[in-house]
């Protein structure tokens, strides 16, 4: 069943007519404009009664019906507009005999169904900020999850309003949708490579190697940074220096991915040198270190901890450090890592020993001692 205005616009125009004494050729007139005024007004009490409802609503404890109330808002109105427009074109065609209605019924139509999928995409969208922020709610979503669900759930709904849309102007879907099986495979082959970042960016969605907001690194590219969004055919990525980093999703399917915000535990691996001469000091040292990190508050115990003598270096007595903190903070972790090899100087120090650093020695022959020669055995030479 259409709506009809003409049967509306007619009793109204006669009305009208008889009521103000007007000409029944220009009466219409009158009743477009009674129509864009009444449609002013309800549109305008309208958004004052949005604004009062999502102000009430705000002080319950769920934040659905606020999502509902502000998604419809913007499409409510403006489908008063729609209604009361297509009514007044209505009365105009009724009144002077135009075939504007043959243009304006199925736009009302579209306009319509256009209105239905905006709020639903709004919803959508509103929703889906709704669980990644944990205000309003118990707990939050992961962040790549719902943005994918939310992705998928509007370009579903945007191909269903463009399929009845196609329908309300007379096109076939199936028709359509028959075209679509045909020309996918030419389009598939002339957008391989949108396609291959369109399933690469899918891949990152159900496999998650990494989410927006981790820190990212590959060993086989130079692509290190945070991610900040994951779209359907590239990755922004945020270098350290603050630049923008873009990648093409099919990228991530042949080349290594590290993700250090993964990692439970820093790692805390050097090595120390001392001198040769404190070699006596070495064992009590190495002791001490040990004991040390047993006892520090910022060490983790249950992981690996090694401190031993390593190798004899050139100018030193080399024993490496091996052990992990507890934190995962960049920050937090040099600033135990600068205490504990504070406390290692110290340790050191306490023990009379010295840290070493590269030093040569040479060895002077004293006069009237025998030295070797490409011929033989002589005497040093007399100054």
């Amino acid at each position: 069943m259409e709506f009809d205005g003409k049967e509306i616009a007619q009793p109204i125009q006669q009305w009208i007519t008889e009521s103000f004494s007007l000409n029944q050729e220009n009466a219409w007139i009158v009743v477009v404009f009674a129509i864009v005024l009444v449609t002013l007004i309800v549109a305008f009490v309208l958004g004052r009664f949005f604004n009062r409802l999502h102000k009430s609503l705000a002080r319950t404890r769920t934040i659905w019906d606020d999502l509902l109330i502000e998604a419809m808002r913007k499409p409510v109105i403006i489908l008063v507009w729609v209604i009361g427009g297509g009514f007044a074109f209505d009365v105009i065609d009724a009144s002077t005999g135009t075939v504007l209605l043959d243009v304006v019924t199925p736009i009302r139509k579209v306009s319509v169904i256009i209105l239905i999928g905006w709020f639903l995409v709004r919803f959508v969208g509103l929703t889906e900020k709704a669980l990644i922020d944990p205000v309003g709610i118990n707990t939050s979503m992961d962040e790549t999850t719902v943005s994918a669900l939310g992705k998928l759930v509007r370009l579903a709904l945007i191909i269903t309003i463009g399929l009845v849309v196609l329908q309300t102007f007379g096109y076939s879907i199936s028709g359509v949708l028959a075209f679509g099986g045909i020309g996918g495979i030419a389009v598939g082959f002339a957008a391989k490579d949108l396609l291959a970042n369109f399933f690469g960016g899918l891949m990152i969605y159900l496999d998650r190697p990494f989410k927006v907001g981790d820190w990212v690194r590959s060993p086989d590219k130079n692509i290190e940074g945070t991610v900040e969004d994951i779209g359907w055919r590239l990755t922004r990525i945020r270098t350290f220096d603050k630049r923008p980093l873009y990648v093409p999703n099919a990228t991530f399917t042949s080349i290594s991915v590290e993700n250090p915000s993964r990692m439970t535990n820093r790692r805390i691996y050097e090595t120390v040198g001392v001198r040769y001469c404190d070699v006596a000091t070495v064992r009590q040292i190495v002791t001490d270190v040990k004991n040390m990190l047993r006892g520090h508050e910022a060490i983790d115990q249950n992981q690996t901890m090694i401190v031993n003598l390593n190798t004899f270096a050139p100018s030193s007595l080399d024993f490496f450090i091996y052990t992990f903190t507890k934190t995962t903070d960049w920050i937090e972790y040099h600033e135990i890592k600068e205490d504990v090899l504070l406390k290692v100087m110290e340790i050191i120090e306490s023990n009379n020993a010295e840290v070493a650093f590269p030093t040569s020695t040479v060895h002077l022959v004293p006069e009237g001692e025998f030295q070797m020669s490409s011929v033989g055995v002589q005497s040093a030479p007399q100054s």
